[in-house]
Order: structure tokens, then C-alpha cells, then sequence
């Protein structure tokens, strides 16, 4: 295969970032091993980022492809790319000083996770299923060994040896779903697929391919019943390490879900529609119910994101438009919600240590108004609260739902939604109603005051730019579509 400018440029993103990477690779090599190199290249790595954020918001979009068909540049990408790109320099911004503090301020951090980004970025463009299995690797690797960076501790080599055993079971199941769509089709591009499923009769191995296919994503997204490795992860590795967990790989993997189903099996909504129905009542139902059970915010936060996963998938399960566009409007408030409460949670320490209770937010009004005014903002945007941008995102994945016939999936979704507002309120109810026994430290760097501002304005005047973003979201998801 010869490469030439057409494939360079419209992946051009992808290589900065690479490009930073190698570079960081020598900086982190010649820098020494201190907390100066840490610091240096986290703001190498954030550079790097803010640059690739600008060669897409001011590039031209257009839907072209590139690598002999492999990588796929359209509106869909940029649209999904930008959030991916907000959601990690969101988490590697506020990391800097909790690294610190949790003596895992390594330059082999940053590193890590800006490889881990350029797989994102490469799974939101992928149209090959060789390209897809490459950029779920890329993204996978970097992140088993951050979630087990802080080696003094059992709980973060468990959390690193749980999520590297657990995601190489859905590797393994993702590769080999591929072989058998492979085996049908007889070509790994997307477009043969969907030429391929649009004019033959679909053997039951080219099924349980796809379904294997799509429960290897699910994993990706902590899906249920594909979630088992969330809470446990969550927890047991370091603050920032979660943020980040929490934040960019899930909307990575929705985008490369909606790729794989309308791109690739876009002719036969009605069969993966029914995976995705389920995955998604399960989600819903184990998201909020096992968040209600938690005591550690880290855990009731995995629980939350497995419940957001099943709502964004009641749209995506929609096959449709606007089933695509609500699953865009909901994925961009949740990186700002995801964003603004890990900028409050990362700073819950007592006497310099970290601390992870729910208790430990008693009587936070008190002692930090500000921090509890914007995770008392985050919790009614995820509880879906109106007018904020949590309630939006919920009001058109459902629309989708029912536009589409899908009714009671729809009505699950707001009665989990309503279940799910008990936890939410829990934690108003112990921020504002009951007194601290001890107050978490004053110290608030400047980092998180400047991501909780952000997200603090995003989620409450989400409704004053709701129209130009579902302006900007309707273009991409028409990109989309167009590949059907």
C-alpha cells in the first residue's frame, strides 16, 4: 500500500498527537525520573492536545477516506473527536497536582495517556475491522498499566490486573466476532460489510459474530452485563486515573459502537437493535440499582456511568437520525458532567490523604460552598434535573426511543432515571443537611476551579447553545448515516 498527502492530511490529528508521543518518549527518557519532568511533560501532553483540539475545530470536514479505506474522515469524527479531546486534557489538566500528592507523579503518565488518546481518536475514524481491533488496542494498553501506576498499592495492581484480564476477554471476544463477519463477507472494510449483509441471507454464525462484535464494545462502554470490571477499577486506582476512565474511553467506544452498527450493519437495524435493547434495559437496571448499595463515591460514580451507558444506548438502539443525534446531544453533556464532579472529587483529602467515602462530603456547604454548589449542579444534571444538560441528553435518546416504536424500552429508562435520582440527592442531602466531623483540606488548585467552572457553565446554560449544537449534531450524524 503506498501512502501519499491524501492519507496524511485528513488523519492529521492523529499524527501530531503520535508525533508528541515520540517526543515524550525522549523527554521522559533524558528528563529524569522527578516530579519537574512529571510536570514538564503533562504540559507537553497538554500542548499537544489543545493543537490537535485546533486542527479539528478550525480544519475543513469533510468525508473522505484514507489508508486504502482503513480511516475514515467526516463529520461524525470531528464531532466525537472534539469531546474525546476536551474530555482527556480535562483529566490530565486537573491530574497534575493530585499525582503529586499520591506519589505517582511519573512522566510515564502523560505519556501514557496521550497513546492512549491517539487510539480514541483512531477508533472514532476506524472503518475497517482491522483498523477497529488496532485502535481498541492502542486506546486498551496505555490504560492497564496507568490503573496500575501506583505500585505501593495491592488495590491498584488489582485494579490493573482485573481491567487488563477482563479487557483482553473482550478483545478476544471482539476478534472473534471480526473473524466470523469476516468469514460471511469476505472483506474486513465496513462498506464491503454492509454490501455484503444488504444483498445475502444471513447465516447464524454471521449473528453470533456480530453479537460477539458488539459485546466486545460493550465491555469498552461497561455495559451491563459486561461490567463487572468498572466498580472494582474505579476504585482501586488513582483519582485522576478514574476521572480519566471515567470521561474520554467511554464516549471513544460509543462512537466506534454507532461506527460499527450504522456503517457496517446499518441494513439490518432490526437484528443488532435487539442486542443493543438489552444491553441497555441491563444497564439501566444494574447502573441504578447498584448505585444506590455504594458507600465510595469512586464506586457510586462506575455504577452512575454504567447506568448513563444503558441511557445513551436506549438512542443508539433507536437505528435511526435522531436516535444517532440524541446519543451525540447526551455524550457531550456527560463529558461535563463527568468532568465537573471529578474536579470535586479529586480534591477530597484529609491531612494530605486521599479520601473516598460519601460520608466524607459531610457538611461541605459549609467549609467549601463553591465545591459543593457545583457538584450540587452535576448531581441534578445527572439525576436529570431541567433545564440543565443532563435532562436534554435523557429527552432525546427516549424521543429517539419512542419516534422509533420502542416505547417501553423508553419507560424503563425514566423509572430508572427516577430510581437513580435517590443516590444523586443522597449526596446533596449530606453536602448541605448534615454537619462535618472533620473538614476535607482547604488547599483547591487552580486546575479544578477552571474545569468546574467550565462544566458549571455548560451544564446550565446548555439550553442558551442548544441550538447551534443540535445544528452541529445533526450535520454528523446526517455524515453518518450517509454510509448506509
Amino acid at each position: 500500500m503506498v501512502f501519499n498527502l491524501n492519507d496524511i492530511l485528513p488523519a492529521l490529528p492523529e499524527i501530531l498527537l503520535a508525533a508528541f508521543a515520540l517526543v515524550l518518549v525522549l523527554v521522559t527518557a533524558f528528563g529524569g525520573e522527578g516530579a519537574r519532568n512529571a510536570r514538564r511533560v503533562t504540559r507537553i501532553s497538554l500542548g499537544g492536545i489543545l493543537l490537535s483540539l485546533a486542527l479539528i475545530w478550525f480544519g475543513a470536514a469533510n468525508d473522505e477516506t484514507a489508508f486504502g479505506g482503513m480511516y475514515r474522515a467526516d463529520s461524525f469524527a470531528d464531532y466525537m473527536k472534539i469531546l474525546v479531546l476536551l474530555g482527556t486534557f480535562s483529566a490530565l489538566y486537573m491530574s497534575i497536582t493530585p499525582l503529586a500528592k499520591d506519589d505517582i507523579n511519573k512522566p510515564e503518565f502523560s505519556l501514557l495517556v496521550v497513546l492512549s488518546l491517539v487510539g480514541m481518536m483512531l477508533m472514532i475514524s476506524a472503518n475497517n475491522l482491522m483498523s477497529l481491533y488496532m485502535a481498541v488496542e492502542l486506546q486498551s494498553l496505555p490504560l492497564y498499566v496507568v490503573a496500575a501506576m501506583r505500585t505501593n498499592s495491592l488495590r491498584s495492581s488489582e485494579a490493573g490486573l482485573k481491567y487488563f484480564l477482563l479487557g483482553a476477554l473482550s478483545s478476544g471476544m471482539l476478534l472473534y466476532g471480526a473473524s466470523l463477519v469476516y468469514g460471511f463477507a469476505g472483506t474486513t472494510s465496513f462498506a464491503g460489510i454492509a454490501a455484503a449483509v444488504s444483498i445475502n441471507q444471513l447465516p447464524a454464525a454471521f449473528i453470533v459474530g456480530m453479537v460477539f462484535m458488539i459485546s466486545g464494545i460493550a465491555f469498552k462502554v461497561s455495559a451491563a452485563p459486561f461490567h463487572m470490571w468498572t466498580p472494582d477499577v474505579y476504585e482501586g486506582s488513582p483519582s485522576p486515573v478514574t476521572a480519566l476512565f471515567a470521561i474520554a474511553p467511554k464516549v471513544a467506544a460509543m462512537a466506534l459502537m454507532m461506527r460499527l452498527t450504522y456503517g457496517a450493519f446499518g441494513s439490518i437495524a432490526d437484528q443488532w437493535s435487539q442486542v443493543l435493547i438489552a444491553l441497555s434495559i441491563a444497564s439501566m437496571a444494574v447502573g441504578a440499582l447498584g448505585a444506590i448499595m455504594q458507600s465510595n463515591i469512586k464506586r457510586m460514580m462506575a455504577y452512575s456511568s454504567i447506568a448513563h451507558m444503558g441511557y445513551a444506548l436506549a438512542g443508539l438502539a433507536a437505528g435511526t437520525q435522531q436516535g444517532v443525534l440524541g446519543v451525540m446531544i447526551y455524550m457531550t453533556g456527560y463529558i461535563f458532567m463527568g468532568a465537573g464532579s471529578f474536579a470535586v472529587i479529586l480534591l477530597m483529602r484529609r491531612d494530605g490523604q486521599s479520601v473516598s467515602k460519601i460520608a466524607d462530603l459531610q457538611g461541605l456547604s459549609r467549609t467549601h460552598p463553591m465545591l459543593a454548589l457545583g457538584l450540587m449542579v452535576m448531581m441534578f444534571s445527572m439525576a436529570g434535573i431541567p433545564p440543565l444538560a443532563g435532562f436534554f441528553g435523557k429527552w432525546y435518546v427516549f424521543l429517539a426511543a419512542v419516534n422509533a416504536g420502542l416505547i417501553p424500552l423508553a419507560v424503563t429508562g425514566v423509572v430508572m432515571s427516577v430510581v437513580g435520582a435517590f443516590y444523586y440527592l443522597r449526596i446533596i442531602k449530606i453536602m448541605y443537611f448534615e454537619d462535618a466531623d472533620e473538614p476535607l483540606d482547604a488547599d483547591i488548585p487552580v486546575a479544578n476551579k477552571v474545569v468546574l467552572g467550565v462544566s458549571i457553565m455548560v451544564i446550565l446554560l446548555f439550553f442558551v447553545g442548544l441550538s447551534p449544537l443540535l445544528e452541529s449534531a445533526n450535520i454528523a450524524a446526517s455524515a453518518l448515516m450517509a454510509e448506509l
